[in-house]
């Protein structure tokens, strides 16, 4: 490892809680030691209470082995709840931020939507508390309990020494054989999720046309991908498993018996009872590595999620702090914008540039894939541009800070999402309350009344995403959001799409309301009823700009071009009347 290279986030987040860790490991050391403790009363009551007689020793040795054990209990709950108090803190720190890059990744495309992240952050802080963590801060005792084999006897020293070899050689290999197994199935596992929670956002689609059969059929072979070789890898860890446990109990034997036989030669200081020492120092020698070796799927499983959650945070770095701007106005400037999906180096839109003074509509009109959705991306901060700018009021809209633009922008999305909550808190951005703004905005969308007739008006949940509303219900309600709080900037993208005449005329109304009052539109649209309020208009097509201007000379120029491009019209065919008269 490069001592000057800098650790990574998630390094950094773990290494501040670093006096946690060693009070943790103060904690342990004693309570290894203390370990001990059942061997030292038994030699003392063969030795002492025996031979004395005394019931007086007896009580007072079993009150100190009582007081030790009661001491070990206790080391041991502060070691539980130091590390314990380690992965809270943890989370205090680093929770918004895996949030954040969780966010962030899926605004970016940068990858199948998935909560992973959460739960490979969930696997790291639990493992602070795990027992495996435990057993590797009491390993350093083993070494000192080596060291008293080989001060009793060398040979005990080197018995010992052979049995730790021989189960760090089973860790070793219990790593190879797993690993690779482990990984794939935690991929498959993630697979087989994601499909199912994909297939379970599509079952109307799929009950409706009979997909059931296929779509589980997919989902089965994949989660008999994860459980073959989940099955697999438990096999092998089993059999390491049990290996290890062999070698710790065959050891403490054959220290027992290697002790029996140095007695016979004269050549173990220390008789019989260091015999049994030796025996009991060697098997709590091994104690570490053989938990070690027997929880080893769950350091796999933390590391495979240290791997995943570092290469996130990285491919996502925090944000720097953006410098505080005014408010804008509404002065929208698009500089020849040439700009792709977020991860792709294929542009969709190409060269288009345009200016929009404040209180002007703007309608965007071309066939599908001309590349609306992306343009009303970029107008809001959503994608970066490959070259060019957006800028609103001089300013780049996608380096602005989100939380200070947010309330002075509105976004109605092609795809429209509700969140869980109220009406009231959908429309007012899950923010505080203002009911006087929530219900400006419901009226000028004429949603109003309909929200007035539900039992809980507008305490009434929407359902998740929406369910309980109607497509044009929720166009609406994502139109009142859009418009809340009188934003300056306001860009939408199909919000007619599902709304009838009543909606339509109300949208309408409501661009003109807040046209009168100086808010900048931007409408992607298919349908011409929005021209009606549009100053201007912009004609895209392939990517590319075709036309911009007002929108009376756009049209204009658009109906001339149509003539044109028409083929010659036929003579036409002879009235029946004169047919009969030939």
């Amino acid at each position: 490892m490069n001592p000057n290279k800098k650790p990574s986030e998630l390094s950094e987040a773990l290494l501040a809680f670093r006096p946690h860790y060693r009070r943790a490991f103060g904690f342990a050391l004693v309570c290894a030691l203390l370990v001990l403790v059942p061997t030292a009363y038994m030699f003392e009551v063969y030795g002492r209470v025996v031979d004395s007689r005394s019931h007086m020793t007896l009580a007072m040795l079993t009150l100190m082995v009582v007081l030790a054990y009661l001491v070990m209990e206790v080391l041991d709950w502060a070691r539980a709840e130091t590390m314990r108090e380690a992965g809270q803190g943890l989370d205090r720190r680093l929770a918004p931020r895996v949030f954040q890059a969780i966010y962030e990744s899926n605004l970016r495309r940068l990858g199948a939507p998935s909560v992973q992240p959460m739960n490979d952050f969930r696997t790291i802080r639990d493992f602070l508390h795990n027992p495996v963590l435990g057993a590797v801060m009491e390993a350093p005792v083993s070494l000192v309990f080596m060291m008293i084999l080989f001060l009793a006897s060398p040979a005990l020293g080197w018995a010992a020494v052979a049995g730790a070899v021989l189960q760090v050689g089973l860790a070793w290999f219990n790593e190879r054989s797993t690993n690779p197994p482990l990984a794939e199935a935690s991929r498959a596992a993630i697979g087989a999720q994601q499909y199912a929670d994909g297939s379970l956002r599509n079952a109307e689609v799929i009950e409706s046309m009979g997909m059931l059969h296929d779509i589980h059929r997919r989902w089965m072979a994949r989660q008999q991908e994860f459980l073959g070789l989940q099955a697999l890898a438990s096999d092998k860890a089993g059999a390491f498993q049990a290996a290890s446990k062999f070698v710790q109990v065959s050891l403490s034997s054959l220290l027992l018996g290697l002790g029996g036989w140095l007695i016979l030669e004269d050549a173990l200081p220390g008789g019989p009872g260091m015999m049994i020492v030796g025996s009991v120092l060697g098997g709590r020698m091994l104690a570490p590595l053989v938990q070690l070796v027997g929880q080893w799927r769950t350091v796999v499983n933390v590391r495979v999620a240290w791997g995943r959650l570092e290469q996130l945070l990285a491919q996502v770095p925090q944000r720097p702090p953006a410098m505080s701007l005014p408010a804008p106005r509404g002065l929208l400037s698009v500089e020849n914008v040439i700009a792709g999906a977020p991860g792709s180096n294929a542009p969709i839109l190409r060269g288009v540039a345009f200016a929009l003074q404040p209180g002007e509509v703007l309608a965007v009109v071309g066939p599908s894939a001309s590349g609306k959705t992306t343009l009303a991306r970029l107008l809001v901060g959503l994608w970066p541009t490959m070259s060019g700018k957006v800028r609103l009021d001089g300013a780049d809209v996608f380096a602005w800070d989100k939380l200070e633009l947010g309330p002075c922008l509105g976004y109605l999305p092609q795809g429209v999402e509700l969140l869980e909550g109220s009406l009231a808190e959908n429309i007012a951005r899950f923010g505080e309350v203002d009911m006087a703004r929530v219900e400006a905005a419901a009226q000028a969308v004429g949603l109003h009344e309909f929200i007035l007739s539900l039992p809980g008006g507008y305490d009434s949940p929407v359902g998740r995403e929406g369910a309980i509303l109607s497509g044009g219900q929720r166009q609406r309600v994502a139109l009142a959001r859009a418009i809340y709080g009188d934003p300056v900037f306001v860009v939408l993208d199909e919000p007619n799409s599902s709304l009838d005449e009543a909606g339509d005329a109300a949208l309408a109304q409501a661009i003109r309301s807040l046209k009168a009052r100086g808010t900048t539109f931007v409408v992607m649209t298919h349908r011409t009823s929005v021209l009606a309020v549009a100053d201007k208009m912009l004609v895209l097509r392939d990517g590319a700009q075709q036309a911009f201007g007002p929108r009376d000379q756009v049209l204009a120029a658009l109906n001339q071009a149509a003539a044109q491009a028409a083929p010659p019209a036929r003579a036409q065919a002879p009235a029946p009347q004169a047919i009969g008269a030939r």
